[in-house]
């Protein structure tokens, strides 16, 4: 049965060209065309319901993004994964929205014990007095997740979200929403594996190394999480 383009147009949402970004995204992530060619401007615009100056700037944006190649005469092509913008929220949530990837999982948790014990440990050497703060009020919505008053996943990622922010290193900020989402997938999972929610002792030995201005010992500690997490990642999968 054909599909309407007006029904494809509606699903959209208000914002034609982002709604049709969004779509095309979570399609080429999501496998869609793999091993086909992807639709032409004209094909999609008809496709969709939308006009060929939208289409065209939602393919440019998926060009920004690494995932398309668009050459005069030669078409739109997907690339392949190597170039794709992984630091790109966008395209990161698409990656996440497909089906579900242990090694996807496994290569978030890499990433976060290159970037976060060494945040950690910038974070007690240089953090002021607002950063600081900013991380006893992300321990304290672990304990309040703890007692059922706050949002577990969202509080955890707070904690370390506030730690990246409390280094003072302007490229570990940038990490945030990367790392925020990464957090939000592995913790989600690694919480699921072992029964329960965050080792709130750990976290808070973290926040203690950092308060006492001891960065050898802040890092160490927040290697152990996410080293325990791999950890559980790892040993889940190979008992599988």
């Amino acid at each position: 049965m054909p599909v309407d383009p007006q029904e494809n147009r509606d699903a959209l949402g208000r914002n034609l060209t982002y709604g049709l970004l969004d779509r095309l995204g979570s399609q080429i992530v999501g496998g869609t065309w793999t091993g086909r060619s992807f639709p032409t401007e004209m094909e999609l615009s008809q496709q969709h319901g939308v006009s060929r100056s939208v289409t065209r700037e939602a393919v440019k944006m998926l060009t920004a993004k690494g995932l398309v190649t668009a050459r005069p005469r030669q078409g739109t092509s997907i690339l392949p994964v190597s170039q794709w913008n992984l630091f790109d929220t966008d395209v990161l949530r698409w990656m996440l929205e497909r089906r579900f990837s242990i090694d996807l999982l496994r290569q978030f948790s890499q990433l976060r014990v290159a970037i976060e014990p060494a945040a950690a440990a910038l974070a007690a050497q240089a953090a002021g007095e607002e950063g600081r703060a900013l991380i006893e009020a992300g321990f304290a919505r672990m304990q309040a997740a703890e007692a059922g008053q706050d949002d577990v996943l969202e509080a955890d990622v707070a904690f370390h979200v506030a730690i990246l922010k409390a280094s003072g290193n302007p490229f570990f900020g940038q990490f945030r929403d990367v790392v925020s989402t990464a957090l939000k997938t592995s913790i989600h999972y690694t919480n699921r594996i072992v029964g329960r929610s965050a080792d709130l002792d750990a976290h808070e030995g973290v926040m203690r190394a950092i308060l006492a201005r001891d960065p050898h010992l802040a890092r160490a500690r927040m290697e152990k999480i996410i080293v325990d997490a791999l950890d559980a990642i790892q040993h889940n999968e190979s008992a599988a």
